[in-house]
């Protein structure tokens, strides 16, 4: 098959699953297991941090940074549309009493900075107290721009707030954007960073920061249970994806280029893929080819999300032949209407 519904469906190479199958364990709730601390310390060096923990997803890590950053009652500021808001099952105030404060995002995904000081609470016992920005990049495959960062950090420490990145995609960005991912990771106090996405681990993410946050984010993956034992055998695919599938993530947005160029040629459909896009082609189709399309394409090999709006999303498993195989079966159904 064909599966352009996400990158989360990358399965690990032949070669990733050969490490995995001699990786160096121990028990890593005793900080025992070699590969995980090595993981654990190969993140941290790369996005200039002084510490970082393995989490089992990137929804728990994406927590664990609420949490550590929040107390019962403080609030984060967030994207409407923001993973750390509308897809993680309401974490942070199911777990942590964490008030979310969601604000629309601009079209780029990024926040209008004026809007988010008006969100900001008031010292003031009647309010929740605002203690941390989150941002989320990529977001919808775009990459923020770095002046933005700058811009969204400075904005941050002038009104006394963390600042909190989902950076489940950030290599993406780092890789569009042509600089190292620390030239991202430096502005943010916290990064969460996915292995199981683009880079092909079968699970996991990491999150970085300094000491004193990774420290109580420790205590907090074993409160919800995250705490795992021999778990270098999956943290050695977070390492073989790092060495291995970074600067490979190109061929991805090149794919996905191909890809939104080639359904545009197809007048009956609106490609959404601007020039910060990465590895993500947005499609609307027309009301009655909805499940129709969907349908068809499945029945020839590919799987695509269902809906009038589709994401559709290149990964490591999807080839330039898979591409061109995608667009011609696109026209095909078009063509019969």
């Amino acid at each position: 098959m064909i599966d352009l519904r996400s990158d989360t469906v990358t399965r690990p190479s032949a070669d990733m699953r050969r490490v995995m199958q001699v990786a160096e364990v121990g028990d890593d709730v005793y900080g025992e297991d070699p590969t995980v601390n090595r993981l654990e310390a190969r993140a941290a060096e790369m996005l200039e941090k002084e510490a970082a923990i393995f989490s089992a997803s990137g929804t728990q890590s994406n927590l664990i940074a609420l949490l550590s950053h929040c107390e019962r009652g403080d609030e984060y500021i967030v994207g409407q549309l923001a993973h750390t808001y509308k897809y993680e099952g309401g974490g942070g105030a199911v777990f942590g009493s964490i008030q979310p404060q969601p604000l629309d995002l601009e079209k780029d995904g990024t926040f209008d900075l004026a809007k988010v000081a008006g969100a900001i609470k008031p010292d003031d016992y009647h309010f929740a107290r605002t203690k941390l920005l989150c941002l989320e990049n990529t977001h919808n495959g775009l990459a923020l721009p770095l002046e933005y960062l700058a811009e969204a950090s400075r904005f941050a420490s002038a009104h006394g707030l963390n600042i909190h990145l989902d950076g489940a995609r950030v290599f993406n960005a780092s890789v569009k954007c042509r600089v190292p991912v620390s030239q991202i990771s430096r502005y943010f106090d916290t990064i969460s960073v996915c292995l199981s996405k683009g880079l092909g681990a079968p699970v996991g993410a990491v999150l970085c920061g300094n000491r004193e946050t990774i420290k109580r984010a420790r205590r907090w993956r074993k409160v919800l249970g995250g705490g795992m034992r021999q778990a270098g055998i999956l943290a050695q695919a977070g390492l073989y994806a790092l060495d291995h599938n970074i600067e490979r993530l190109q061929q991805d947005h090149d794919n996905a280029r191909l890809l939104a160029e080639g359904l545009e040629a197809i007048d009956a459909l609106e490609v959404e893929y601007d020039l910060p896009q990465t590895n993500m082609v947005f499609v609307t189709l027309p009301e009655e080819a909805v499940g129709r399309l969907q349908a068809q394409l499945q029945g020839n090999g590919v799987l695509v999300a269902s809906g009038r709006r589709v994401r559709l999303v290149t990964h490591l498993d999807v080839s330039q032949e898979d591409v061109q195989t995608v667009v011609s079966l696109v026209e095909q159904f078009f063509s019969q209407q």
